[in-house]
């Protein structure tokens, strides 16, 4: 199990929880409502409105509260006045965590995300402090059943993405940012619309955490997801499956 980016690691870990369900919800209807406000209400005329969509699909929001959201921020009924907001440190055993966010307060989400690096042992550092050390680029993901690992990846590349990991599970595509909405439309038009889309902080190299690490270090990260200003959370960790299971017992 390495890294953790975006929406994935909130609906594989917590999705099939009602009140943490509710919590991503929020994190969608911001983003939604963001996204309208910024660009306008035709996803074909706005990428980040697309990806919103595809993320809130994935989710299995439903249709009238994503609509909602989307109309409040195209017409202007919610006048808050959300900032992009990002945060950057190390958790316990020196993994790099970048944190991004929505806020309509910065010191009250400074104050929280501070709070909670602290209080899990870890250290919140300037701006581009560990952001070096990831690459920003799409990944999209699909189950496992859509598609052989040969057509995915066959597909994938023509779409324009640079590399394919599949599994047993799933398939993960990775594209570059510039190519993105390309790539995920190219996809959905061959196998529907993917698991999860989106922009990811993905980690040159990844910190092999034991069990006492990364039991700590996922409290840093289910406290910072919590936070409903927090949008994702990614971190350059690496967890073997001796652990993982560990954990799960």
């Amino acid at each position: 199990m390495a890294g953790h980016s975006q929406f994935k690691n909130i609906m594989h870990r917590k999705g099939a929880q009602d009140a943490k369900r509710a919590k991503l919800f929020t994190k969608i209807i911001r983003e939604l409502t963001v996204a309208a406000k910024e660009g306008g209400l035709d996803p074909d005329a706005n990428p980040r409105l697309r990806t919103a969509i595809g993320t809130a699909r994935s989710s299995n929001m439903p249709k009238d509260t994503m609509e909602r959201a989307i109309k409040r921020g195209a017409v202007g009924d919610d006048d808050t006045i959300f900032e992009e907001i990002r945060y950057e440190g190390y958790g316990p055993g020196g993994v790099a965590i970048i944190v991004d966010g929505l806020t309509d307060n910065r010191n009250r989400t400074a104050s929280e995300v501070r709070s909670a690096f602290n209080k899990h042992n870890g250290n919140l550092g300037e701006t581009n402090s560990v952001s070096f050390g990831f690459d920003r680029l799409g990944q999209i993901r699909y189950p496992a059943k859509v598609a052989s690992a040969d057509e995915m990846f066959e597909t994938a590349i023509e779409a324009g993405a640079e590399d394919v990991n599949s599994t047993d599970d799933s398939h993960e595509i990775m594209c570059p940012k510039e190519s993105f909405a390309k790539t995920r439309d190219f996809l959905a038009q061959k196998f529907g619309d993917p698991e999860s889309a989106a922009l990811s902080w993905v980690p040159q190299n990844t910190i092999k955490v034991d069990a006492d690490t990364a039991r700590t270090l996922l409290k840093l990260i289910d406290a910072l997801e919590d936070n409903d200003d927090i949008q994702t959370v990614s971190a350059n960790y690496e967890m073997s499956d001796d652990v993982l299971k560990e954990l799960t017992s």
